[in-house]
């Protein structure tokens, strides 16, 4: 078994809980799918909403399903500070501080009071692949990405290790376009922290 895992570019998307779907969408809405993602059971749907900023918005964002206990827009620092959002880096699924934003749906729009973050890049493992690469669930890692014309060592990746998940790095769009990644992209840890 290869020592490499593909490198996906993840960019900008929502994740909402069935309550808030309703309100966005209408009473008894359930997401539509429109293709599956690599990581098993998620999906990316026809459903977009408008993230709206202090400064201004960002129309035709996804929604990935399925459904979340939490609603969480993952934006680009990019995107974050185009639209006048404070948004920290931080891991998926912990909001904890993080920034604010009015999101928009057609039959409504709801305020979120912190949710909205810069995911931090990461790697997807199951307990199989972890222990081949030698790394454990929340350990930090660097990563060497190998492009035509802009190779890069990616520090302070967190591997995240579950059964559910399939071998995938994520990096946003701002990281992918600073390194010039190709459709496929493949990366290899370089070192272990």
């Amino acid at each position: 078994m290869s020592k490499n895992f593909i490198v996906e570019t993840s960019a900008r998307h929502i994740h909402v809980t069935q309550e808030h779907l309703e309100i966005l969408f209408g009473k008894g809405h359930e997401l539509t799918k429109k293709k599956d993602l690599s990581q098993p059971g998620q999906f990316a749907c026809e459903e977009r909403v408008t993230i709206v900023g202090p400064k201004k918005e960002l129309a035709g964002v996804s929604i990935l399903g399925p459904v979340r206990p939490e609603t969480q827009v993952e934006l680009s620092a990019t995107d974050a500070r185009s639209i006048g959002i404070i948004a920290p880096i931080k891991e998926s699924g912990d909001v904890a501080g993080s920034g604010a934003c009015k999101i928009v749906g057609p039959c409504g729009e709801i305020e979120i009071s912190e949710g909205v973050i810069v995911a931090k890049r990461h790697i997807h493992l199951t307990p199989a692949d972890a222990e081949e690469l030698g790394v454990n669930d929340k350990q930090i890692v660097w990563v060497k990405v190998e492009t035509s014309e802009r190779s890069a060592i990616l520090g302070d990746v967190v591997c995240r290790v579950s059964e559910k998940y399939a071998r995938a790095m994520h990096i946003d769009t701002d990281e992918s376009n600073a390194i010039g990644a190709p459709r496929e992209l493949y990366g290899e840890i370089i070192e272990i922290k």
